[in-house]
């Protein structure tokens, strides 16, 4: 069984993948104290919670593959694309750091489309270069949740895998695209009454008149733009961002008979591929350290498309055998 140790993991939703295809994840590193606490509730490996500047190669164990979701705000187009400018962008050479000191055989990186273009495409090839000069052949793909991963969300991603044996390379292919036979109405419960804290008012919302004349659609899905109401004709769920956990006003909404609300954090998680209720839970209340829905927004925002990660870590897999 091959082994692994993730960095950047958030709640863990590439481990969860590569987990499900049968590889074994001994380490893992996070930051983020909220998002370790939904990361330990799910997994039972070793987790250290803390800055990746302050980690040690010597420390992190020998490992098959590594993994990494290194931050994407620095380059995302909803952020301000500063790069390695940003202390977040600056990060990526730390885990170049590790990559160097252990040379895994194998690494699997995840960040925003637009790190492809930032800086005219200079980042990019900074990062491929850095690899380059380690060891590993490169094979990068951009995709998105709704054509690969049969999770109604416009979400893209690039996915850059490296194989120190070049054979392991020549024989890695990416996934090729699925249909999408997902639905929101197989994801969202429209017709469930939730918590009142979900539900938008005339009495705690200046702007619900507008939403209330807007919002005529059931089954669909509409977004709050500070000044209008957008609805996504596109039968996809927008991407799902981390500053949904900064106000309610950037959680897609839904028109529901109980009336109009946002998606509830299970929702969110679900909308990523996350098998809530099934073998992946929320922790309400854990080790006394309650987690609020803001957290759990930007944890869902934060993640990555698990089923995405499912055929990436199938096909890691067919290029060993």
């Amino acid at each position: 069984m091959k082994t692994v140790a993730g960095f950047f993991v958030g709640v863990g939703g590439i481990e969860l993948g590569f987990e499900n295809k049968g590889f074994n994840v001994i380490w893992a590193n996070e930051i983020d104290e909220k998002a370790s606490i939904t990361y330990k509730l799910n997994h039972d490996h070793n987790l250290v919670v803390g800055d990746i500047n302050n980690i040690k190669s010597e420390d992190v164990p020998d490992v098959d593959i590594l993994l990494a979701g290194f931050p994407c705000q620095a380059f995302s187009i909803a952020g301000h694309q500063k790069g390695f400018k940003d202390e977040r962008g600056n990060v990526f050479f730390e885990l170049a750091r590790i990559i160097k000191d252990k040379k895994p055989p194998i690494i699997f990186l995840e960040n925003v489309r637009n790190l492809v273009s930032h800086d005219r495409g200079n980042t990019y090839k900074t990062i491929v270069g850095i690899l380059n000069e380690y060891g590993y052949h490169i094979k990068a793909e951009v995709m998105n949740a709704s054509e690969y991963g049969n999770i109604p969300q416009n979400r893209e991603r690039i996915y850059i895998v490296g194989f120190q044996n070049k054979k392991h390379y020549e024989n890695f292919s990416f996934p090729d695209k699925i249909p999408l036979t997902t639905t929101l109405n197989d994801l969202i419960e429209y017709d469930k009454i939730v918590d009142d804290r979900y539900y938008y008012t005339k009495e705690k919302y200046k702007f619900y008149e507008l939403l209330e004349k807007e919002m005529v659609k059931k089954n669909t899905l509409y977004q709050w733009r500070r000044v209008y109401v957008r609805e996504n004709k596109s039968n996809l769920c927008p991407t799902l961002t981390a500053n949904m956990g900064t106000g309610g006003h950037n959680v897609p909404l839904i028109l529901t008979p109980q009336g109009i609300r946002k998606l509830t954090p299970e929702e969110t998680f679900k909308l990523q591929g996350f098998p809530i209720n099934n073998e992946y839970r929320l922790p309400e209340l854990f080790n006394n350290k309650p987690v609020a829905d803001s957290h759990y927004y930007k944890q869902a925002g934060n993640a990555v498309s698990v089923s995405i990660i499912k055929l990436n870590a199938e096909k890691i897999l067919e290029a060993l055998d």
